[in-house]
């Protein structure tokens, strides 16, 4: 109950802070303080369920694969068995692995980046959101093709450092087409001053 309190005592001081950041047009202030205020605000209201949801969604996905392939089997909507010769592997898709953080740190960012309009965000946002889901997706599967091949003493290697690597490369990727790329300073400078280039 008291964490419930001080949630909704910051969610109406953010959207106060936000109101008077757009009046003030202090645009930089206001990507950063909506940035934030709307990640936390996925967070705190919709982990549980996000994590429900990406998990489940990820392992109906994998299930197929799984019977093609026979390198593993899914159990109820987060759980792989990876059955080896002298182990049996288990892999809990749990919120670690379900991507909510990357997801929703992404819909946080893009939904409040100045130099998109509203419907370009959108896009952007749903465009986003699928491909860090085929980017987790690819993740799995090379940790389980992994764990297949070598055993329980490749897990914390391919799912801490391989993994991760793979994974945020990709990321990374999405990142720089979506936020840092030329274009979008050309397009910034077009509306500043229409005609200008980059030299």
């Amino acid at each position: 109950m008291l964490y419930t309190t001080i949630f909704w005592i910051c969610f109406s001081l953010w959207i106060y802070a936000l109101s008077v950041l757009k009046r003030a047009k202090l645009a930089g202030f206001y990507f950063i303080v909506g940035s934030i205020g709307l990640f936390a605000t996925c967070i705190f209201l919709f982990q549980d369920y996000l994590v429900w949801l990406f998990s489940a969604v990820l392992c109906r996905s994998l299930r197929p694969i799984g019977l093609f392939t026979g390198l593993f089997s899914t159990v109820n909507d987060n759980l792989l068995i990876l059955k080896r010769p002298l182990e049996t592997l288990y892999v809990y898709l749990d919120f670690e692995c379900s991507g909510v953080i990357e997801t929703t740190a992404f819909f946080g960012l893009i939904m409040f980046y100045p130099l998109y309009t509203r419907k370009e965000r959108s896009f952007l946002a749903l465009t986003g959101i699928a491909y860090i889901y085929f980017a987790n997706f690819f993740r799995i599967l090379l940790i389980v093709g992994v764990l297949q091949m070598g055993g329980s003493t490749w897990f914390y290697f391919v799912h801490s450092i391989l993994g991760r690597l793979f994974f945020y490369v990709l990321i990374i990727t999405l990142y720089y087409n979506v936020f840092t790329r030329s274009h979008i300073v050309q397009k910034y400078l077009q509306r500043l001053e229409p005609g200008a280039t980059l030299a």
